[in-house]
């Protein structure tokens, strides 16, 4: 989805097309990992490692079309660091470019001119990049030498194991087993016994939930990027739409599922706020709801992420690779009111200074030094009475004329400064003024319903249509837990109603779940499990990552602490993360390949439910934040990267765990046993189903 990974030309350059254009070498097939990314407004590159040859290079969409295929008028050799002219016809015309040097190579494509495009190489330079170091941690050191661990009462002698992440077998003699872990797996082993895989039926105790910020991930669709007006800032790009979508997310399908994945979590999908608020203290980027938290319009979904026929297909797909999907659903508030909605739903009435606009309001930018995108302010009344016209006094709480202002408390506060929906009254509504006069809604009167009822149905009726497999609640403290267990209990007959209709594509007869963001809730089972909630986010597992990171024997406590409540209880569980766009990226930190490796040992291992946040298993980085401390946590998935080198490397080491993980659910549902500190070894096991993991130190 990301707003590199596919190439989305500005109006001037229109003339170099609107599709995705891939750096095309030697005529391969295309390559993801090769799609041109935007760096400028009229620049796009994209950077990749090149071995000591001659390569073929054009520039081309998938199929190789006129007018989006670029290479010389005639093929003829491609010197380094000059600005070489284009053709968007070239047929098997190429430029020749001789590498004598192995390493990583820029290409550039300039559509300042979009009549004259260009394309420079030049060696990529490494950047002088001081690494932060984590504090030292002790830890038994491995020579990299075969390790023996006792396993007398987990397998007899003559056993056949297997080690997952390398192939490698061995027997059981004399009650012990002796292998040499792979040198790239960070000194572990992952012995099972060395026969033919059993498939087992999911559980969501033994859940690998995949999270990404649909906007933030794949680009499959350019041609909705700029929905109801919405405009890139030509800066940093913090707070803008970057174009992910339904559709990107369906061509990664099988990437995720190579994860070892069996559940995927998107951010909320419905129509967003169309535009933005001024981002930053100093109002420095324009804000969108580009994440999902700011709705508009539930009853529709946001066409930046495509539209009901995209949602299904990516629910069809992910359900056909045994893929569950959760979906992001916020009950206690909706978004802003921003200049453009103001004007795309008829209230022109609250705005003021109108004189000032262009025709467009959504085109309006701040002008001169001195005025940030908060001047946008300047344009909207926020004393004026038609605000009655918006959500409403009945609806929603907000300090605005004749409305009911925020309480202090988690129910009754404004997060945000957001409007805070009314989820305790009991009184009946009609639909908010603002809904019944728009166009294009799904939302229709009900009878007899409060605000929660008119939610509820709105939320649990994408359950009903498309067959969502349940939701991740967010802000749950700031609701009454009455309200869940009611969402619950709508989602619960909604998903039934779904599976009876569509029998054909129904994975299997499990109810409806819901996982709740509790916000800094950690390993304790409260009332919210008896009020709709299956799980919740465990926010403890972070905090002592990165010592688990530098030293899996550490994590063993926690392991054992896990194990012996989540895994006694049927009607326990949570679920743990390393990185959330919420709080940090792991990754981020220390920008360490090894570490992260070592982080998703300890982590993928971990007894309950895990959420990796999208870009753990890749290294993804951080973006530019503006001031705003979650921004840095969200930028494009970093799909250039992963063609080969150390991130491709440590992807396929997460992909040797999570299919570890998928293939066991003793992993995550079974018990815990410490049979060895030196190696450090543990078994889990539940029913037939056992394993023996094997740390061996760290390799000095």
């Amino acid at each position: 989805m990301t707003f590199g990974a596919m190439l989305a030309l500005p109006a001037q350059a229109s003339a170099l097309g609107d599709t995705p254009l891939y750096l095309n070498i030697n005529q391969q097939a295309v390559s993801d990992a090769l799609q041109l990314q935007p760096a400028g407004t009229t620049q796009f590159k994209v950077t990749t490692r090149l071995e000591k040859g001659t390569y073929q290079i054009q520039i081309a969409d998938k199929n190789h079309t006129c007018g989006s295929t670029f290479g010389p008028e005639a093929s003829k050799p491609l010197p380094f660091g000059a600005m070489n002219p284009l053709s968007s016809c070239a047929k098997g015309e190429h430029y020749q470019l001789k590498v004598l040097l192995a390493g990583d190579y820029d290409f550039t494509l300039d559509g300042r001119d979009p009549k004259a495009p260009t394309l420079k190489v030049l060696r990529a330079t490494k950047k002088g990049v001081f690494k932060r170091q984590p504090p030292a941690v002790d830890c038994a050191s491995w020579d990299g030498k075969p390790v023996t661990v006792s396993v007398a009462k987990t397998w007899p002698n003559g056993t056949l194991l297997r080690d997952a992440y390398s192939g490698q077998t061995a027997k059981v003699t004399g009650g012990k087993i002796t292998m040499s872990p792979a040198p790239q797996s960070e000194g572990m082993l992952l012995l099972e016994e060395a026969k033919p895989a059993v498939q087992t039926a999911f559980s969501w105790d033994n859940a690998t939930v995949y999270f990404m910020l649909t906007d933030r991930f794949k680009n499959g669709d350019t041609s909705n990027d700029n929905s109801f007006g919405r405009h890139k800032d030509g800066k940093d790009e913090i707070g803008t739409w970057h174009g992910g979508d339904f559709k990107g997310i369906t061509e990664k399908l099988d990437y995720i599922k190579s994860l070892g994945v069996n559940a995927i979590w998107i951010t909320p999908m419905v129509e967003q706020i169309h535009g933005y608020i001024s981002g930053g203290a100093d109002g420095s980027f324009p804000f969108y709801g580009y994440h999902g938290y700011w709705a508009l319009d539930f009853t529709k979904i946001d066409p930046n992420y495509g539209d009901e026929a995209a949602l299904k297909t990516m629910v069809d797909e992910a359900h056909k690779r045994g893929i569950r999907v959760l979906l992001d659903v916020v009950m206690n508030h909706a978004g802003y009111a921003t200049l453009p909605d103001l004007q795309d739903l008829g209230l022109q009435d609250i705005a003021q200074n109108t004189q000032g606009l262009p025709a467009r309001w959504a085109d309006w930018k701040p002008k001169g030094k001195y005025e940030g995108w908060g001047s946008v302010s300047q344009f909207i009344n926020y004393q004026s009475s038609a605000w009655n016209k918006w959500w409403g006094p009945d609806w929603v709480r907000a300090g605005l004329p004749g409305y009911t202002e925020p309480g202090v408390d988690d129910v009754t506060g404004s997060v945000g400064g957001l409007p805070d929906f009314k989820t305790e009254s009991t009184k009946y509504v009609d639909l908010p003024y603002f809904l019944k006069h728009k166009a294009d809604t799904n939302a229709k009167s009900l009878p007899n319903a409060t605000v929660v009822d008119y939610l509820v149905k709105w939320h649990t009726d994408w359950v009903r249509q498309f067959g969502i497999d349940g939701f991740r609640a967010d802000t749950v403290k700031h609701v009454e837990p009455k309200v869940w267990a009611k969402l619950k209990a709508a989602g619960t007959t909604a998903l039934k109603e779904w599976k009876a209709a569509n029998p054909g594509k129904k994975l299997d007869d499990l109810p409806f779940f819901m996982v709740g963001e509790v916000w800094d809730h950690g390993m304790a089972k409260d009332f919210w499990f008896d009020n709709g909630l299956d799980s919740l986010i465990n926010f403890d597992y972070q905090r002592d990552a990165l010592e688990f990171a530098q030293c899996m024997s550490h994590v063993d406590p926690t392991y054992t602490k896990y194990a012996g409540t989540i895994n006694k209880d049927p009607h326990f569980n949570v679920l743990s993360y390393i990185s959330s766009h919420d709080t940090k990226l792991f990754f981020g930190d220390y920008q360490d390949v090894a570490l992260q490796k070592r982080a998703a040992n300890s982590f993928m291992l971990l007894p309950g439910g895990v959420q990796i946040y999208y870009g753990d298993e890749s290294g993804r980085g951080l973006m530019k934040d503006g001031g705003v401390f979650d921004q840095a946590v969200r930028s494009d998935m970093n799909w250039s990267e992963l063609a080969s080198g150390e991130k491709a490397e440590l992807v396929a080491h997460w992909q040797k765990l999570g299919q570890f993980r998928k293939a066991h659910p003793a992993i995550a549902a079974g018990s815990h046993k410490k049979v060895s500190d030196k190696p450090y070894a543990f078994v889990r096991q539940k029913g037939k189903d056992k394993v023996l993991v094997v740390f061996a130190g760290r390799q000095g």
